[in-house]
């Protein structure tokens, strides 16, 4: 049976083009992903790829003869040993027609084609993103599949955000029991196993794996556990353990996330120098620990070998820790951080690591001078890079800036028909960023009313340090430098009462608003629960509160939540307990 070469939508707003050239000629051999024509629009020449192999069987749209729609049958590939006389019937039916088999161009930019594809979707990766939006896509009445090649959940579930917590819970409990003599309690002996925390971690990371296992099957969402390859033309390589599979999708859709980066010569080895999956599960505890990075990673896993009673050393290029947060806020963390007995080091790079046979000397440069400190082990955590090797991007349109794929706010990337999502298109590197950037995608595919790109502004972040650190939207500064006459507000843990009945009095809530509208521009906290609090702000964003609203809303008593209350009335000179 011919196979029906379609006239696709190559650009988000075409619903009509010319076949401006035709590179072969009827009786052409051709091959998958092959450039088989340039088809013309208003605004740009764009290249059209063969669907699948075979041999060009007939012309139906010529070169230069007008503009056709979106979706015309444009010609007909035979396979290889089919005969010609198969073609002429579909030939004469297409015969005087321009505008055959049209499509809905607003659906998708994705190809439209009236061959058979094996899935509408294909996922590739098994992380937040990507098994949400699997799960997603087939709520939508979607045929799926996903392709993992290592572990459903991804480094979130498996390596970071859920494992790490799971630590940071231990020694949390453990801080707790340190301090059990002023709740009025006696707790003898107090101490830990490192092998049994790590284990618990462990534990959970796997609990959660195999959840993820059920939702994808409970969905119907179709599981390949190999390692994916694009092929050109909607089609994937898939290569699982005991066999390679070729598949093919109408949209792609690429969750492959990120990896830790290595700086030259300070690369991690896995015994000396750690990433974060060494320093989730190290055999021995460290009696110091050099933490390379003050980014939310780095901050963690300092509190959390700082509380296990580690001597900690934090070593940050830029000039304050964790460069993505309010500076008042920043510099109320470095000053409890200081107080545990971590050191931290701000604006000071790590030159070189020399490596003895179970130590490091770490030569430092700060303010230009130079200084040394040997520790147990290192802790590399100075950022991410895009996953995006050894996917056959190179045979694609696909653009790669820095490690990360190129997309617009649809998630499409330059090749039509194939989207990129979470860590793998860049900051903010986030969990949840990822889940919801995947959401949009699939709905936005699916043609679903309503659709909005993601506004990463109003993207909520959590350190979970001790204390913890949460903001969402615009620092007091950037809101400056954005133009904005700002009004702030304060409220101190120490001024809730819920706070002091908790024993937790460290920490502040900080609202900034438009002087001149009453908008929200931002909210920044430090303490106890505060990434448990932050939704309440990040909602307030997605609503468009005013500080009106925000205060004439009703906060229940006594909770910790009531400080959110006060830093808004702060702000306009109401604030009652403080």
């Amino acid at each position: 049976m011919p196979i029906e070469i379609v006239l696709p939508a190559l650009a988000s707003d075409m619903d009509s083009a010319t076949v401006a050239v035709w590179h072969k000629q009827e009786g052409d051999a051709v091959v998958a992903g092959e450039v088989i024509a340039d088809i013309e629009t208003d605004k740009a020449t764009l290249e059209l790829e063969v669907p699948s192999s075979g041999v060009l069987g007939k012309i139906l749209v010529s070169a230069e003869s007008g503009e056709v729609d979106v979706g015309t049958v444009i010609g007909l590939l035979l396979s290889q040993g089919e005969s010609a006389e198969s073609i002429e019937s579909i030939a004469g039916e297409q015969s005087g027609q321009s505008q055959a088999t049209s499509v809905d161009p607003e659906v998708t930019n994705a190809t439209k084609s009236t061959v058979e594809k094996d899935y509408d979707i294909v996922v590739v990766g098994g992380g937040p993103s990507g098994y949400v939006t699997a799960i997603r896509a087939t709520q939508l009445g979607m045929k799926t599949a996903l392709i993992e090649r290592e572990h459903l959940g991804g480094i979130c579930l498996n390596w970071g955000c859920i494992p790490t917590k799971a630590l940071l819970r231990s020694a949390e409990v453990y801080e707790q029991f340190k301090q059990a003599e002023n709740y009025g309690l006696s707790v003898d002996h107090v101490g830990f196993d490192l092998a049994k925390i790590v284990a618990r971690s462990r534990g959970i990371a796997k609990e959660l794996n195999g959840g993820v296992r059920h939702l994808l099957k409970k969905n119907k969402v179709k599981l390949y556990e190999g390692n994916a390859q694009l092929v050109g033309g909607g089609r994937l390589k898939v290569e699982e353990e005991a066999a390679v599979t070729d598949i093919s999708a109408s949209h792609i859709i690429l969750a492959t996330g990120a990896r830790a980066r290595n700086l030259p010569g300070l690369e991690a080895d896995g015994k000396l120098v750690w990433t974060y999956k060494e320093a989730m599960t190290p055999d021995v505890m460290p009696k110091s620990i050099l933490v390379m990075g003050a980014g939310a990673i780095g901050v963690e896993f300092a509190s959390f070998y700082n509380s296990l009673g580690a001597d900690v050393t934090v070593v940050e290029v830029l000039s304050q820790i964790i460069p993505v947060e309010d500076p008042e806020i920043a510099a109320l963390a470095t000053k409890s951080f200081t107080r545990q007995g971590i050191k931290i080091m701000t604006q000071t790079m790590v030159k070189e690591l020399r490596k003895d046979s179970d130590k490091v000397t770490v030569v430092l440069k700060q303010n230009g001078e130079r200084s040394e400190i040997t520790v147990d082990r290192v802790i590399s955590a100075v950022g991410v890079v895009g996953n995006h090797e050894n996917l056959g991007l190179e045979a694609t349109q696909v653009e790669v800036d820095r490690s990360h794929v190129v997309v617009n706010e649809w998630s499409e990337t330059s090749e039509p028909g194939v989207y990129a999502i979470g860590d793998l298109t860049g900051p903010p590197c986030l969990a949840h960023k990822a889940s919801h950037e995947g959401i949009i995608c699939v709905e936005k595919i699916a043609g679903e009313e309503g659709v909005h790109p993601l506004d990463k502004s109003a993207i909520p972040g959590c350190t979970f340090s001790r204390p913890q650190v949460a903001s969402v939207g615009l620092t007091e500064p950037a809101a400056k430098e954005q133009g904005y006459d700002v009004r702030v507000g304060r409220f101190p843990f120490q001024g809730n009462g819920k706070a002091i009945a908790m024993g937790e009095t460290e920490g502040l809530i900080k609202t900034v608003f438009d002087k001149a509208t009453g908008e929200l521009l931002g909210a920044h906290m430090i303490g106890a629960e505060v990434t448990e609090m932050i939704q309440g702000f990040s909602i307030a964003q997605t609503l468009e509160s005013t500080e009106q609203e925000l205060m004439q809303t009703v906060f229940a008593h006594p909770t910790l939540s009531e400080m959110m209350h006060e830093a808004v009335l702060d702000a306009y000179h109401k604030v009652i307990h403080f």
